[in-house]
């Protein structure tokens, strides 16, 4: 399969005087330069980045972490697990996948409109939170009548309750370790 890569992502934490370390004597020390801890718009991967001298950046803001010249970004120090996030990555990371799932609308949208069953008796929309047996089958029968335009659509034909508070739930237990299968994130 090939290797993808994040194109932009969001800033969850900018730590400007780097990252607390610790020597092998055991005293404190920092990386040099400041940083970034971001979240990945397409496959949500958390990410450490060095950020160019000189700039300051705010959780929210929309950096490219992509293979070409960056603005922002000098370099990705490479991917992070969840409990490596500072406190203030973790206290913006909900509310930064909640921007990036109503952004991404059509795709999940499609996402709607395609899951599969993943194994005969476990169907991908029963691992969104909140979906059980009769929302799923609400939502296979509504998109088999005609496939779903928007989330408002999903909530009117299925009564289901907000799309993107549900998918953001999902989203979070994927990126906290919690789930067996990922349906939005890549490993990390």
């Amino acid at each position: 399969m090939e290797k993808q890569y994040e194109e932009y992502a969001y800033v969850l934490d900018f730590l400007q005087h780097g990252k607390p370390g610790f020597r092998p004597s055991g005293r404190a020390s920092y990386r040099a330069g400041a940083l970034i801890q971001c979240v990945g718009e397409e496959y949500f991967t958390l990410l450490e980045a060095l950020v160019k001298e000189g700039l300051l950046l705010k959780p929210a803001d929309r950096v490219y972490v992509g293979k070409d010249s960056r603005e922002e970004v000098t370099y990705i120090i490479g991917r992070i697990g969840y409990d490596e996030l500072t406190a203030a990555g973790k206290a913006e990371l909900a509310s930064t996948v909640s921007k990036i799932v109503q952004n991404r609308e059509a795709w999940f949208v499609t996402f709607f409109n395609t899951a599969r069953a993943i194994t005969p008796r476990m169907h991908a929309l029963e691992l969104i939170p909140g979906i059980g047996k009769k929302y799923m089958w609400q939502v296979i029968n509504e998109r088999e009548r005609k496939p779903f335009q928007s989330y408002d659509d999903i909530m009117k034909r299925t009564e289901l309750p907000s799309p993107v508070k549900l998918i953001t739930k999902r989203v979070m237990e994927e990126l906290e370790g919690e789930s067996k299968y990922r349906l939005f994130t890549r490993f990390h």
